[in-house]
């Protein structure tokens, strides 16, 4: 049983996810761009992915930041820490799911993020704009991209995502979840690390895996 339980936990470990973008499996990558690059050591995705990361309207989801108008730079880059998580974490395997939908296999659900990684993101877009609180359905796509669904009312985001907690656990139906650890707990997976210190997201997947 303990073997089963060993293979079972490094199946979880330095893995892919099987979805849009992704690779089959990690390896370093010299070239990921901007704010990717924490993960150029192991990374499940490509220099052209981490590159779409950081486009607004990028061929990656033709998703649209500025739905509501101009979504503030100093928001916006945690939309792309976010998305660079998601594309190039090898980390994310205990949180792996099926999923059913047509453009990817499997998703990640209920992720610990850390309390500094999930509050700082509210903080700095609080006075973002928005129409919607779950950001991964129901847009209206006529256009080949993302627009508020009608009768949507855009907002700010503290008036749809009320707190740290609503934001993180709600806007992409539950792929990440609140907690009250703290960054360097090996506890929870930080969104932003110093590469030059090591991935800390290693030890997390270990931990919960």
């Amino acid at each position: 049983a303990a073997a089963a339980a060993t293979v079972m936990q490094d199946s979880l470990l330095n893995v892919c996810m099987d979805a849009k973008h992704h690779k089959k499996e990690p390896g370093p990558e010299g070239q990921l761009y901007g704010q990717c690059v924490l993960w150029k050591d192991n990374a499940c995705c490509t220099a052209n992915t981490s590159l779409g990361a950081h486009q607004d309207q990028s061929y990656l989801y033709n998703f649209n930041w500025d739905h509501c108008g101009a979504m503030p730079e100093k928001c916006k880059r945690h939309f792309i820490q976010d998305t660079c998580l998601y594309e190039c974490s090898p980390n994310l395997g205990p949180w792996i799911n099926q999923a059913d939908t047509s453009w990817r296999k499997e998703r990640i659900r209920d992720v610990p993020l850390c309390q500094e990684d999930c509050e700082q993101w509210w903080e700095d877009c609080q006075d973002a704009v928005t129409c919607k609180v779950n950001w991964h359905k129901g847009w209206n796509w006529t256009t080949g991209t993302n627009q508020c669904p009608k009768g949507a009312m855009c907002q700010k985001f503290k008036f749809v995502f009320p707190t740290a907690a609503a934001l993180c656990e709600q806007i992409w139906s539950g792929s990440y979840r609140y907690t009250s650890h703290h960054r360097g707990s090996s506890r929870c997976i930080q969104m932003w690390f110093d590469p030059m210190q090591g991935n800390p997201n290693v030890a997390v997947a270990e931990y919960y895996a």
